[in-house]
Parts: structure tokens; sequence; C-alpha cells
């Protein structure tokens, strides 16, 4: 009984994380500046780029299913 619900559990949390990465990338650019600004940080950046393409950036976070990065940088 209780692998059967360590197993539903696991299930539960990547279905969870495959919704998040679904997101759209600009609703998710503005919950992350929402959550740093409420920090009070400032002077950053955060820039939508293809997954492949993020080099040596911060990723921030996953849209589009996976397909684009948002990436986070200091000015």
């Amino acid at each position: 009984m209780k692998f059967s619900s360590v197993l539903i559990a696991a299930a539960l949390l990547a279905a969870g994380s495959s919704a998040f990465a679904a997101k759209s990338c600009d609703e998710l650019k503005t919950e992350i500046a929402a959550k740093l600004d409420a920090k009070q940080v400032c002077g950053y950046t955060l820039d939508v780029v293809e997954a492949d393409k993020v080099g040596d950036a911060k990723v921030v976070g996953s849209c589009e299913g996976g397909a684009k990065k948002i990436t986070y940088a200091k000015k």
C-alpha cells in the first residue's frame, strides 16, 4: 500500500512540472519579475531565449513546453 502512494505522489509531481513548463513565456516572465520586485531586487533583466541558446546565462524559468528559457542577468 505504501509503495503505491509513493508512485501516485511521483506521478502527480511529474505532471505538475510538465504543466509548469507549458506556461506561456510572457505569463511566467511576469510572475518571476513580480517575485523579484517583491524581494526588492533591482537592476536586472529577464530575457526569453531558445533553450539551445542559453549559453552561460542563469536560467530562472522554462516555458512553452521547455522550448524556451527565461534568463536572469544583473544590469
